[in-house]
């Protein structure tokens, strides 16, 4: 019994130690459940039927150029945050696909670079200001947009800047292009959805804030994300 006790003791304090810390990193929670509320009800109504649809009727090399398309055109991002974090080697290897796919695979709908050993990176400014030491601050949902931090939030502004797609003066254009990025992107986490569990609130924050602390410390962390310097 006494054992029985002592466990339950624990997993009390532990409990209770991993609310405490998730009320650091959320502590508007409140705001934020609304918030997630109103995007989840225009995903489940809106985006999700029409990535759905997307995908029904898209052949797979269609969707595939698609989506090398926009990722291509995130090399320029890479390779300016690349550089500002000091990564010389990895700011090389974007602009290095970005060339070979827009001048080869036609425009990015190719990745001919993978097939010559250019692995594609991931940086973006949230990550470059991780680096310089900024801290996440709290987490935050943003309308329509979604799961984010304080950092993170101030770096799509900049982010969008090094976007080819968002410097388009044709108002047409541009907003067809967005269009088609999103509905490509929802696409590509159709096959997420079915893994989220429980609180989905709580699985897409924490989610989140793990992915995002592995990406700044470039994979040199623990496999928890309350480990992340606030």
């Amino acid at each position: 019994m006494s054992v029985a006790l002592g466990l339950g003791s624990a997993h009390s304090q532990a409990y209770e130690g991993y609310v405490d810390e998730t009320a650091q990193v959320d502590p508007w929670e409140t705001v934020n459940r609304k918030i997630f509320s109103f995007n989840d009800r225009m995903d489940r109504w809106l985006l999700r039927p029409i990535a759905e649809g997307y995908r029904a009727v898209t052949p797979d090399f269609v969707e595939t150029g698609v989506s090398n398309f926009f990722r291509n055109l995130t090399e320029i991002r890479n390779m300016v945050n690349a550089g500002l974090q000091g990564k010389w080697g990895e700011a090389g290897q974007s602009i290095g696909r970005f060339i070979v796919n827009a001048t080869f695979g036609m425009l990015g709908v190719l990745d001919v670079a993978s097939d010559l050993s250019l692995e594609p990176v991931d940086e973006d400014f949230g990550q470059t200001f991780g680096v310089w030491g900024v801290g996440t601050g709290p987490y935050v949902v943003l309308p329509f947009w979604g799961p984010s931090n304080v950092r993170d939030g101030f770096s799509i502004w900049p982010d969008r800047l090094l976007d080819p797609s968002k410097q388009i003066d044709d108002v047409r254009a541009s907003n067809s292009l967005l269009a088609l990025e999103v509905t490509d992107l929802r696409a590509s986490l159709l096959d997420i959805d079915s893994i989220v569990s429980g609180d989905r609130y709580a699985f897409i924050r924490d989610a989140y804030l793990q992915r995002r602390n592995f990406l700044v410390k470039d994979g040199e962390v623990e496999d928890n994300f309350l480990d992340d310097d606030w």
